[in-house]
């Protein structure tokens, strides 16, 4: 009887040894999908596809990571579908701040800001306003006398309502006592081209979305209290005699219930992509302002957005 015991013992042990290899076994095991909720050749998703190679060195172990473009309500959809996603470290997503989170105010999200497991922001990009060359209006001061002019007339470009461009654009609206149109499309790049073609007649933008197109496009003020290195000449709106300072926070989330262990080790490898030199080298290429913020720390940014953007819609709402 006792050695019918042992063996069953051995064989459960045996058994167990198995699947405790299983659960351990070194993440990742298999491709890991991004989520951009935006257009390809928009600043998230620039963000997201120079980033991720350097995620890919530092979780090591041959890892793969492929950006999935995923756009449409104003990023909504995307950042959803990362939300609800099996919290196995297999399915990331993209996260702009405030955008994400004023999309839980304006409308019916299925997330919130306990929905998620943060990991880095990465990036901190000012906002800018421009015009294509052919409209003339090369300055803000131009701008803003078309505007007053002309109430109305002038179209905007952007991404989203509710968004870092949109919360820019109440902020100019209000301290110049002008009025503007807006256009809202899928993403940066296609109000860009939008811009670029005419087809509106100011685009309010990231630096990184303009900095490659400075023969094309007038940059009439960047949104930060220092001129940005990567469009030195343009002055800020400050200069100007605006107290107008925003811009887009862009990071990457996991859906909430990531195993620890997982999580510890995505944080450590944006930890680590920040003090390598050759990713900042790739994100100043890109004219990418490098901010990276990690776990904790990133989710109380979060609120701290969620709460600006609340109190945008309490006293302007966009809808």
């Amino acid at each position: 009887m006792f050695k019918v015991i042992a063996k069953a013992t051995f064989a459960g042990a045996l058994l167990m040894t198995a699947g405790t290899g299983a659960a351990l076994a070194e993440y990742p095991e298999k491709p890991i999908e991004v989520i951009v909720g935006y257009s390809a050749g928009g600043g998230t998703d620039v963000m997201a596809r120079t980033t991720m190679p350097f995620i890919e060195k530092y979780l090591g172990k041959g890892a793969s990571i492929v950006v999935k473009n995923m756009p449409g309500a104003s990023g909504q959809i995307g950042v959803t579908k990362a939300a609800t996603s099996e919290p196995d470290g297999y399915t990331l997503g993209t996260f702009n701040l405030p955008g994400m989170m004023a999309r839980t105010i304006d409308r019916k999200a299925g997330y919130s800001v306990d929905s998620f497991t943060y990991l880095a922001n990465v990036v901190n990009d000012p906002n800018v306003i421009v015009t294509s060359k052919g409209t003339g209006i090369d300055t803000l001061e131009k701008l803003i006398s078309k505007a007053k002019a002309e109430p109305g007339a002038v179209t905007v470009g952007m991404s989203s309502l509710g968004g870092d461009d949109h919360f820019t654009l109440i902020k100019l609206q209000k301290q110049t006592n002008t009025e503007f149109t807006i256009v809202p499309f899928k993403g940066s790049a296609p109000a860009r081209t939008a811009v670029m073609g005419g087809h509106v007649i100011m685009g309010i933008l990231n630096v990184s979305e303009v900095a490659k197109f400075k023969d094309e496009l007038n940059i009439l003020g960047v949104a930060q209290a220092e001129r940005s290195e990567f469009a030195p000449d343009v002055p800020t709106f400050k200069e100007q005699g605006l107290n107008l300072i925003n811009g887009s926070m862009r990071g990457i989330i996991a859906p909430k219930g990531l195993p620890k262990d997982v999580e510890a080790k995505l944080i450590n490898a944006f930890k680590q992509a920040a003090k390598d030199p050759e990713f900042l080298k790739a994100m100043k290429a890109t004219a990418n302002p490098v901010e990276v913020v990690t776990g904790d720390d990133f989710k109380a940014l979060t609120k701290e957005l969620y709460d600006l953007a609340k109190g945008v819609w309490e006293t302007t709402p966009w809808k």
